[in-house]
């Protein structure tokens, strides 16, 4: 890209950060930068998209579906990428609940029902804690993120998740 074609983005930035504040200028980092879910083309196992008033994120995930994988989770990793996290899936809409042992990260819960809208968040749980967080009562699936990403991108109880997983015949956003 040729110094005109920088010189008209920084100038887009800067006007959506006058008029719209750091969030817009965030999203149209990300849009720019390819990490927004808008070319993700059709749902794959790998990637979660996740939408709401702050746009469209995607997010790689490894999935954690059977029993022996949502107990091991996220332990014992000393870092994760930006845009990765984990998605833990049930068989059905249940009670679940969470807790940091041997989580050596801060994360970001969302908590998502069959529908596959976020309907509690717990932000920033702490790395170690053996305190249980309970995540609801009819919880399809949990996506971990990385510690401060809800609040960085806004996300909110009420934001739209797409992926396979959820049964699409239910799935307010389908694949």
């Amino acid at each position: 890209m040729g110094s005109g074609g920088r010189r008209r983005i920084r100038g887009l930035m800067l006007r959506r950060l006058r008029h719209t504040g750091w969030r817009s200028l965030l999203a149209t980092a990300l849009f720019m930068s390819g990490a927004s879910g808008a070319f993700a083309g059709p749902c794959s196992v790998s990637k979660v998209s996740v939408r709401g008033d702050f746009g469209e994120l995607q997010f790689n995930v490894e999935i954690a579906d059977t029993f022996d994988e949502r107990a091991q989770g996220l332990m014992h990793r000393a870092s994760m990428p930006r845009m990765a996290g984990m998605l833990f899936v049930y068989e059905t809409p249940q009670p679940v609940s969470f807790w940091m042992k041997n989580t050596l990260i801060p994360l970001d819960m969302l908590f998502v029902d069959v529908r596959g809208e976020v309907v509690r968040i717990h932000e920033n749980a702490v790395p170690g804690d053996l305190t249980a967080i309970p995540g609801g009562d009819n919880i399809f699936a949990v996506l971990e993120i990385n510690g401060g990403l809800s609040k960085d991108f806004g996300i909110r109880a009420g934001a739209q998740m797409r992926h396979k997983s959820f049964p699409q015949n239910h799935a307010i956003w389908p694949c």
